[in-house]
């Protein structure tokens, strides 16, 4: 049995396979199950006896020796593959992958969210489609209200007359509904109105809110967290202002405004940022509250308004469009 001269041949054309395909070809012929070496081992039988463990230590060593060869030559053909297909000119500038940045009103909710952890409040979250009860009804908004029009309010089609938050307020009455006083609490997230696509509005934007309730609270604690937090957000030489409103969730009711050289820039001297108010004293009620006992205030603001102020963005529909070119300013 002639043992070396197929381990020569079998060792030649491995090592001579152009690619791993041709490898692949070259270890069946010679190594499969059919292959010529293979077929050489299975003659072993046939030989005289005193011949078998010669050509057997032979056998078993030509095959160590192609199995070494095919492992070294599949190595290198698998390296050879992952090489670039053209030359790399090592002395060009490096290229970094770009990072990632937070999108401008999630930068701006973090900033609010910090500055009022820093006053002990926590983060509250509820469903964005909403009952009418938790969205109108337990917050004293009339049947009659303009804002449960089908023309400011999504609704669902749904035997429970379900509908798109119009307010981040309804997560109040929830957290109330769980817990006793006292409350401290801050609400972020988004919200739902019919409102017609322009500078200033769109139908979906984002909302935050605040909630302290406790034993004698006065307008006094809202006015100090108000001015603390917007000095935080906008600056401290800004100024604040509180105009009397109407909510029906809060009485007396609240606007504020501010003033600084921006909005004085803008050509206005005054600026309405927020409403606010002290929980009308019905809210706590419908949530099991005594008001003689209890009382808080609750303010809440657009997130886009205090971001298109820090930022000077004139146009609320950018902060939607993806268009990275915007985001990657910020």
């Amino acid at each position: 049995m002639e043992i070396e001269p197929l381990k020569q041949a079998a060792l030649a054309e491995l090592k001579s396979a152009a690619d791993l395909a041709a490898l692949e070809q070259a270890k069946g012929s010679w190594l499969g199950p059919n292959g010529k070496f293979t077929a050489a081992a299975k003659q072993l039988g046939a030989l005289p006896k005193e011949e078998r463990p010669a050509a057997g230590k032979l056998i078993n060593q030509a095959k160590i020796e192609l199995e070494s060869a095919l492992a070294e030559r599949r190595s290198e053909l698998e390296l050879k593959s992952a090489l670039p297909k053209e030359a790399t000119d090592f002395t060009l500038p490096g290229r970094r992958r770009s990072l990632g940045k937070l999108h401008p009103l999630t930068q701006v909710t973090e900033d609010i969210v910090r500055s009022f952890r820093k006053l002990g409040f926590a983060v509250a979250d509820g469903p964005e489609i909403e009952d009418e009860y938790h969205c109108f009804d337990a917050l004293n908004t009339p049947a009659d209200h303009p804002a449960r029009d089908a023309q400011d309010t999504f609704y669902l089609n749904s035997e429970e007359r379900a509908l798109l938050r119009t307010h981040t307020s309804s997560v109040q009455i929830r957290v109330m509904e769980k817990q006793q006083p006292p409350v401290r609490i801050i609400v972020p997230g988004r919200v739902y109105r019919r409102d017609n696509p322009d500078a200033t509005h769109n139908p979906t934007f984002q909302q935050i809110e605040g909630l302290y309730v406790d034993r004698g609270v006065t307008v006094g604690d809202l006015k100090g967290t108000v001015e603390f937090v917007f000095k935080e957000l906008l600056g401290e030489e800004i100024k604040i202002r509180f105009r009397p409103h109407y909510f029906s969730y809060t009485e007396p009711s609240y606007e504020i405004d501010f003033s600084s050289a921006l909005t004085r820039k803008m050509g206005k001297e005054w600026l309405e940022i927020a409403g606010c108010g002290m929980v009308h004293p019905q809210v706590f009620e419908k949530v099991g509250y005594d008001p003689e006992t209890w009382s808080g205030w609750a303010f809440g603001f657009g997130i886009e308004r205090i971001a298109m102020i820090r930022y000077n963005i004139s146009d609320i529909r950018l902060f939607y469009e993806n268009d990275v070119r915007f985001l990657r300013q910020f």
